[in-house]
């Protein structure tokens, strides 16, 4: 038995071992849920070719502001990926506001693994969160651009 200086309570070794199998059992059963939304997030990211992108672009402040929100949250994927197709997107004449708004909601909106996230961490959280991270990407994306203006 081991005992916590400051307190009363014992943990006995196999109760230990017992939760570790059980959290490994856990991790083990979410691998596929994981590895499918990898696959369906790798296919996205393929098939939509990169010169797509700026013709939804319309040069309309807010109109691309949310398109880029919408985009970067249905096609979501890790940060690289973003910061190499927003550069390609301003070298193609997208605002900054609009890659902006993609590259924050490509990195913390996630429809694609909103099932994934719903499964393992409940429905009401994953649709709140995405849903706040959606607002906040595009707060962020105006004030960006507002500082980079005055700067």
């Amino acid at each position: 038995m081991y005992e916590i200086q400051k307190g009363m309570s014992t943990f006995d070794k196999d109760k230990i071992k017992q939760a570790v199998g059980m959290s490994a059992k856990g991790m083990l059963n979410m691998l596929p849920i994981l590895l499918g939304v990898v696959m369906l997030v790798s296919i996205f990211t393929i098939l939509v070719p990169k010169e797509f992108y700026k013709t939804l672009f319309s040069g309309n402040l807010l109109g691309d502001m949310f398109t880029g929100s919408v985009l970067g949250s249905v096609l979501s994927g890790n940060p690289v990926t973003a910061y190499i197709l927003g550069n390609g997107f301003l070298k193609n004449g997208v605002s900054l506001v609009a890659v902006t708004a993609f590259i924050a909601t490509w990195t913390t909106v996630g429809l694609v693994q909103l099932p994934a996230e719903t499964l393992i961490l409940g429905k009401r959280f994953g649709i709140y969160r995405n849903l706040s991270a959606f607002f906040m990407s595009i707060l962020v994306a105006a004030a960006t651009v507002l500082i980079l203006n005055l700067l």
